[in-house]
């Protein structure tokens, strides 16, 4: 549809062969109304660069000025100029043009087919089969002058159908780009995507793949690229920094025990599954369920089974292996009555917890394990422990419990050793949550750290040896008081 408004009220204005029209725009360029910005190509916008307005407009400009023509190649997975500039088509000649600071690479071929999208007025764009086709083209430039994305790219976009559509997807699209290719007379280009998508599914060696997630995906550890990249920025924000030792001085039989029910009961509380101070005490004194609260009395016994007991706490994962194990495991225990969350099992679907959508159940393993090669390589041991808990929170490789998991783990590393282990305060659970939710949405690590080196500082004030007086203190730090009535106070040595 032809824009209706006056022409000199339109940003972009394209000369025709129209008389009548080329003698208005004469006219309105005369009077000041319009500018030639570019050749056959005028505008109403005095303010902007001409540049700026042809990127702008760009794919208006394109399908007005050549009609029929494809976004193609690299350009119809990007939809903008590569960093030098250029924007690939497919046309009835080979050329280029400049129009501003973008280059125009037309590339003779054939012209649109059935599945080629319509995109803007008279120009398409290739469908995605296409374009992947198009990209295992022969290139004779490299980077951003090349009409290519990297094969590196390409094997991506493909592990990323199986993950979005599953292998049948894939074989669906494999099909698709079959079809294609003998309209197109791209059979060499088809073989060579065969190859890749047989490696992927595994039914091909993967030695011929080059991206790190497509390997991944072909040996069965395929994992989510984006959490993996988050990881290292806390990995390497961590590795910057200088941590003190806290050595724990509640190592007694009793005096761990006693923090260890602290530690339950603060754990469960803020994930929602709040009792009474002694109500808990009396679930976990006599190991018999509240009346009534089954579900949530087993989770506080889970969970202090497992940090109340030493040997078990003094275990870390050496390997990818034992770090699922572990996690099984622990998992098994910690919600051991709740069977309806699968106890002892990664999650079977997706979940989420407000606007942030955790890792694909599908990617849970691969995740876990190409992150564990971050933490093998943190060495002080609050680095490990609060690099751990964010890897397992972020994964949420669990449909319930993620949160009591992640603090287990963490609390593991700082035991080990011979650290003071971490609480988390009901009252400081507002900048628990607030700082790992920056860290999940903004890739910012530093509120995060901060925020666990107050707590760990805090927990390692916290007396043993006697439960009236570890409970006496907790109240003068205001622990047990909801963030809006109090702020947790304690003074560290």
């Amino acid at each position: 549809m032809e824009n209706a408004s006056p022409l000199h009220l339109q940003e972009v204005v394209f000369s025709t062969g129209n008389r009548a029209a080329g003698k208005l725009i004469s006219e309105l360029e005369s009077a000041g109304k319009l500018r030639k910005i570019a050749p056959r190509i005028y505008s109403s916008n005095f303010n902007d660069n001409p540049d700026v307005i042809i990127k702008r407009n760009l794919f208006t400009i394109l399908g007005k000025l050549y009609p029929g023509a494809i976004l193609s190649h690299r350009s119809a997975f990007e939809f903008q100029p590569t960093t030098s500039g250029q924007i690939f088509l497919t046309y009835s000649y080979t050329k280029k043009i400049s129009l501003g600071s973008i280059t125009l690479r037309f590339l003779e071929g054939y012209p649109p087919i059935e599945g080629d999208l319509p995109f803007s007025g008279e120009l398409y764009v290739s469908q995605p089969e296409r374009a992947m086709l198009e990209n295992l083209q022969v290139s004779r430039q490299s980077g951003p002058q090349s009409k290519s994305l990297s094969t590196r790219d390409l094997e991506e976009k493909l592990e990323a159908i199986i993950r979005t559509r599953g292998e049948q997807g894939l074989n669906e699209f494999r099909d698709r780009a079959k079809s294609i290719s003998v309209q197109l007379e791209m059979n060499r280009e088809f073989a060579i995507l065969n190859k890749l998508i047989s490696a992927l599914l595994s039914t091909h060696p993967s030695r011929i793949l080059k991206s790190p997630i497509a390997m991944a995906r072909a040996i069965g550890n395929p994992y989510d690229a984006t959490r993996i990249a988050l990881f290292e920025k806390l990995f390497i924000a961590l590795n910057k920094e200088e941590f003190i030792l806290i050595p724990d001085k509640n190592k007694s039989i009793n005096a761990f025990r006693d923090f260890a029910f602290f530690e339950a009961y603060f754990s469960n509380y803020i994930e929602g599954t709040e009792f009474e101070l002694e109500d808990a005490r009396k679930i976990i004194s006599t190991d018999t369920p509240m009346q009534n609260r089954n579900e949530d009395s087993h989770d506080i016994l889970g969970t202090f089974k497992i940090v109340s007991n030493k040997a078990e706490m003094n275990l870390i994962p050496r390997n990818p292996d034992q770090l699922i194990e572990m996690l099984l495991y622990r998992h098994k225990v910690l919600l051991s009555a709740r069977t309806s969350k699968n106890p002892g099992l990664f999650k079977d679907k997706n979940n989420r917890a407000g606007e942030t959508y955790f890792v694909d159940h599908g990617l849970v393993k691969g995740t876990l394990k190409k992150g564990y090669e971050y933490y093998q390589a943190l060495k002080h041991p609050f680095s490990r422990a609060v690099y751990m808990m964010f890897m397992v929170s972020e994964i949420h490789p669990f449909l319930d419990g993620n949160g009591r998991i992640a603090r287990v783990m963490m609390n593991a590393e700082l035991t080990t050793a011979d650290q003071a282990k971490i609480i988390i305060p009901t009252v400081y659970r507002d900048d628990y949550v607030g700082a790992l939710r920056k860290l999940t949405r903004q890739a910012e690590p530093s509120a995060y750290i901060r925020m666990m080196l107050r707590a760990w500082k805090f927990s390692s004030t916290i007396p043993g040896e006697n439960f009236d007086i570890m409970r006496s203190y907790l109240e003068e730090c205001n622990a047990f008081k909801d963030h809006d009535q109090a702020k947790l106070k304690f003074r560290f040595p």
